[in-house]
């Protein structure tokens, strides 16, 4: 397992990020998925070759969820 580090620019509210965070972990192929709020920061592990299908069901679910957020890798 491999952990990841992504910028989460345009979240609005602590509830958001909580919502947004509670879909994510549903991914079957992530674990330890973290929202932080206050420095706008999400956190997750999966193995490396599951990293680009990680990626596009994150994507997937942020547009649903929060249409105006972007992430950004660190």
């Amino acid at each position: 397992m491999k952990k990841y580090k992504f910028k989460i620019n345009g979240l609005d509210c602590a509830n958001c990020a909580i919502q947004l965070e509670e879909a994510l972990q549903k991914i079957e192929v992530i674990e330890n998925v973290n929202i932080n709020f206050m420095i706008q920061k999400l956190t997750f592990e999966c193995m490396e070759e599951d990293k680009e299908e990680a990626l596009e069901k994150i994507k997937k679910i942020i547009k649903k969820e929060e249409p105006d957020v972007k992430l950004e890798e660190m």
